[in-house]
């Protein structure tokens, strides 16, 4: 999905991560943003990838994403987005983006260590990256498959669509985030149309 030939972006161009979301599967999602308005690419590069394992604490040892890690990244994080909105529309789900997700748990299996500080995941292959992406599909399967499937939902923010769990009392959250996309739909009530009273 990346052509491993495009230069890398500098600093100063690379759109900061969305790490707002609870769920790690739908977090990971969110490195394409505004996927149907202006989309927002956050995983430009193997770098980038790099960055995003470990500002979300599953990086593990020195290992560094390869163009090939950066094109099964891309391919899981729109298996796992698709499948969550077809979820969230009561729609049905599709063999080839349910085997991403089962193949990447079966190839790349997981252990859990303990560590001085807690828990982490060691992928039993050794291969850290790929690992680290089981660790998101894991995440993906137990969330798509288990108890809170049924309260997946799509942001209502029609550029955005973001997947979330909505754990409200009333189940009826409407934004991916209040401080991003129901700031928007604020924003965007209070610019629109007003009517004046003229003088008769």
């Amino acid at each position: 999905m990346t052509d491993p030939a495009a230069p890398s972006t500098t600093a100063a161009s690379r759109p900061m991560f969305r790490l707002d979301n609870e769920q790690l599967a739908f977090r990971f999602t969110a490195t394409l943003s505004d996927r149907h308005g202006t989309p927002v690419e956050r995983l430009p590069d193997p770098g980038r990838l790099d960055d995003w394992l470990a500002a979300n604490d599953i990086a593990v040892g020195s290992e560094h994403a390869t163009p090939a890690d950066l094109d099964l990244a891309q391919r899981l994080r729109e298996a796992i987005h698709r499948i969550g909105t077809a979820i969230a529309h009561d729609e049905p789900t599709t063999e080839t983006d349910r085997a991403v997700l089962n193949r990447l748990l079966r190839d790349e299996q997981l252990c859990p260590e303990l560590t001085e500080t807690g828990l982490r995941w060691q992928p039993i292959t050794g291969h850290h990256v790929r690992g680290a992406l089981s660790r998101i599909a894991h995440d993906a399967v137990t969330l798509l498959g288990g108890p809170q499937r049924g309260q997946v939902k799509a942001c209502q923010n029609p550029d955005c669509r973001g997947l979330y769990v909505d754990t409200s009392q009333g189940q009826n959250r409407r934004w991916c985030s209040m401080n991003i996309c129901g700031n928007r739909a604020k924003k965007a009530r209070f610019r629109g149309p007003r009517t004046t009273v003229g003088n008769n």
